[in-house]
């Protein structure tokens, strides 16, 4: 597999993980190590993602997916940022609804090979939004997964947390829907639609009836 060409950020990232990976495991640390493995071999799901598909990711997206599991896993569990920062976990479960919205209108939108004039606006907006939402139950059951075979506090209050998750996957994969939305109406939404617009015009041949 080819590795494609990343950000600056991305690189750092690797590193600062295979560090830490060999240094909890020199200190026996193996919590901390098996977090760190397992984050850095998620940070390359983009890259598997674009080899597999045969597709091409913006530097800016494939930054921003790296750091979403950065900081999900290495610094929400590790760095223990959960618990220092009240609003962490919120902040990173409205962006990945956001993100996730996103790409659910992409890939439905690919169906359509870019014909803005036979996708009709609502039903991929109204997918989107069911994509993001699914995405976002199967994380819940991630992190209870994990909170039972590795004794990690992904869930913290338990159903309160996961609730409340819910309810932030909700708003946030509204709006990623709504993004998609106005992508099509050709109206930009609070820059996202202009994410939606760059993914398109670096990947033609998938939307080859885009006018």
């Amino acid at each position: 597999m080819r590795i494609p060409k990343q950000s600056l950020i991305v690189y750092l990232v690797w590193m600062f993980l295979l560090v830490e990976v060999l240094v909890s495991a020199w200190l026996m640390a193996w919590s901390e190590a098996f977090v760190a493995l397992l984050t850095l071999g998620l940070t390359f799901l983009p890259v598997v993602f674009e080899d597999r598909l045969r597709i091409h990711l913006p530097l800016s997206v494939g930054a921003v997916m790296v750091l979403f599991l950065f900081g999900t896993l290495f610094l929400g569990e590790v760095g223990d940022f959960y618990e220092k920062y009240w609003w962490w976990d919120v902040l990173l479960h409205s962006a990945s609804a956001i993100g996730f919205g996103l790409i659910g209108f992409v890939l439905i939108f690919m169906l359509f090979e870019g014909d803005r004039y036979a996708a009709p606006p609502r039903s991929i907006a109204f997918l989107s939004f069911c994509f993001a939402l699914a995405i976002g139950a199967m994380w819940e059951v991630f992190e209870y997964l994990m909170d039972i075979a590795f004794g990690l506090s992904m869930q913290k209050s338990g159903l309160d947390d996961t609730m409340w998750d819910m309810i932030v996957n909700m708003i946030g994969a509204s709006i990623g829907a709504l993004a998609g939305y106005f992508y099509l109406r050709e109206k930009w939404f609070v820059g996202l639609a202009r994410m939606i617009d760059q993914f398109v015009k670096a990947n033609k041949k998938l939307f080859r009836k885009n006018k």
